[in-house]
Formats: C-alpha cells, sequence, structure tokens
C-alpha cells in the first residue's frame, strides 16, 4: 500500500469516517430548526448512553439514593448517530453539539462537558465531593486526568480498533501502549486506596467507571482479550466493587439504546421508569 501524503490544503471528505462518521464534521452550528423536549423536574438532561452520558446518570442515581430530592430528573434521549445534537435547541444549550447538557431550570444554567456537569452537579448538593482541601483536590486531579486521558480510550484506541473503516498497525500499536499505561496508572493507585483519590467514593470514580470501569470488565470494544485486562487486578476489584452499586445499575442504563433490552431506558421522567419503562418491558407489551 502506497505512503499517504497529506494534501497542500485539507478538504472534508464525509464518506472516509467509517462508523460515526455521520456525527463528526469540520464545522459547528446547527444543522436543523428543533426544540428541546422539556420535562417537569428543574433538572433537564440531554444525553445518550455512552460513557460520557453514563457519567451524569450515575451521579444523578447516586443523589437520589442518598436522599437528595431535588436530584430528580428527566433524561431525554439524543440520537446522536441520527444528528439530535445539531438541532437549534441543543446547540443553544452546548455550542460543541456533544452529550450529554445538562439545563438547571431552577438556575437558568446550561451545563456543557460531562466534567463540568459532575462537579456543577456535586456542589450543588454537597456530595460525593469533599469538604476537606487535601481531599477535594486529590479528587479533582482524577477528575481531571479522566477527562484528558479518556479521549485516548475512545477517540483513539476505540475508533482504530473497533470503528474505522481499516486497520493499521500503527495507530492501533500507539493507542494500545497508551491505554495500556492508563490502565497501569489506575491500578497502581487502586493498589494504595479503596477508590481513586482515597477511601471515599466521589465524582472521581463516577466519573471514571463508565470509561475504564466497562474496559476493565470487558465490556468495551469488544477487546479484553486484547488489551490483557484480567492483568489488572487492583482496576477489576474496583470495577466490580462499583458495578454492584444499585445506583450504577440504574445510571448505566438511562438513555441506553443498545445492548439487552432490559438493560435499555431510552428516556427516564421518573423512578418508576426503571420497572415499566425498560425496553423489554415496552416490546412485551407491544407484542401482548
Amino acid at each position: 500500500m502506497a505512503d499517504y501524503i497529506p494534501p497542500k490544503t485539507w478538504t472534508w471528505d464525509a464518506e472516509s469516517g467509517g462508523n460515526w462518521a455521520s456525527i463528526n464534521r469540520p464545522v459547528a452550528g446547527a444543522t436543523h430548526d428543533a426544540e428541546l423536549p422539556v420535562g417537569r423536574h428543574p433538572l433537564q438532561l440531554y444525553s445518550m448512553g455512552t460513557p460520557n452520558g453514563q457519567k451524569v446518570t450515575i451521579l444523578l442515581e447516586e443523589l437520589l439514593a442518598i436522599g437528595k430530592t431535588g436530584a430528580e430528573y428527566d433524561a431525554h434521549l439524543i440520537r446522536i448517530g441520527q444528528g439530535d445534537q445539531f438541532s437549534s435547541g441543543f446547540v443553544a444549550l452546548n455550542p460543541n453539539s456533544k452529550i450529554p447538557v445538562l439545563l438547571d431550570r431552577e438556575t437558568g444554567s446550561r451545563v456543557f462537558e460531562s466534567g463540568a456537569i459532575l462537579l456543577y452537579l456535586a456542589e450543588k448538593f454537597g456530595a460525593f465531593l469533599p469538604e476537606d482541601a487535601a481531599a477535594r483536590t486529590e479528587v479533582m486531579n482524577w477528575l481531571f486526568w479522566l477527562q484528558g486521558s479518556a479521549p485516548y480510550l475512545g477517540g483513539g484506541f476505540g475508533h482504530f480498533y473497533a470503528y474505522a473503516p481499516e486497520k493499521f498497525e500503527y495507530p492501533i500499536n500507539r493507542f494500545t501502549m497508551e491505554v495500556k499505561r492508563q490502565m497501569d496508572v489506575l491500578d497502581r493507585e487502586l493498589a494504595e486506596h479503596r477508590y481513586l483519590g482515597g477511601e471515599e467514593y466521589t465524582i472521581a470514580d463516577i466519573v471514571t467507571w463508565p470509561w475504564y470501569g466497562n474496559l476493565a470488565l470487558g465490556n468495551a470494544y469488544d477487546a479484553g482479550t486484547f488489551l490483557d485486562v484480567g492483568s489488572y487486578k487492583n482496576l477489576g476489584r474496583w470495577a466490580r466493587e462499583i458495578l454492584a452499586r444499585p445506583a450504577v445499575q440504574r445510571g448505566r442504563i438511562v438513555n441506553r439504546t443498545f445492548g439487552p433490552l432490559n438493560e435499555q431506558l431510552h428516556e427516564r421522567h421518573e423512578a418508576s421508569d426503571f420497572d415499566t419503562n425498560t425496553q423489554d418491558k415496552i416490546a412485551a407489551g407491544t407484542d401482548a
């Protein structure tokens, strides 16, 4: 195969991006006019059950589990493969056109970027973020570590290993090396502490688990064997412990459109939706 020679000036070839190509383009802004739906709760989440979306719904379910009733929320599905994130309503909340985005109708605040949403909610409800300055700083270290590291896992390794239209050794090796280094960073930290940043469960764990917890459990990119995830014993222990939390089990299926039908709750407006509106229940009602 001939070596690729970059052109003098790059032009966009929309057909060259493989899976998920439709969600990437070299310009910002809305492609169509559409208002976003609004539910009855103060917190309105517009998202999809990707790892970034799971971060927020897990935290919201954890807040509700400890009695923070003000964290009740409506989770509206944004189908990124269909371009919902490019609607005028969505772009007004997030000019970057990425899920998730949160609208707090109580304060009028729009909050985009998943890490920012977690920090906003933790501060709003006074939970899952230590008050002690040193402990808080350690949690923030890991929050920002995740936000900077996950693109190497998703946009780097995941893209070239699982989604790219062609397999190339160099980028797969490059990003595999980095992802394994990242797993080793986490494994070493979790050898010393029960959770990321200490002995207390915080937003550092909530922000990291959907990416690296799922990876350690072999549930990402069908790459468990390739990455030898079982060799990261401390990371695996942490991943399993967090998955066992009921709020995590609920939050991870909100706005999810893939996987087993009983793990897909396309929209969440009430706590009872987990019992009545998962896709297996909806399918059974349709069949009846």
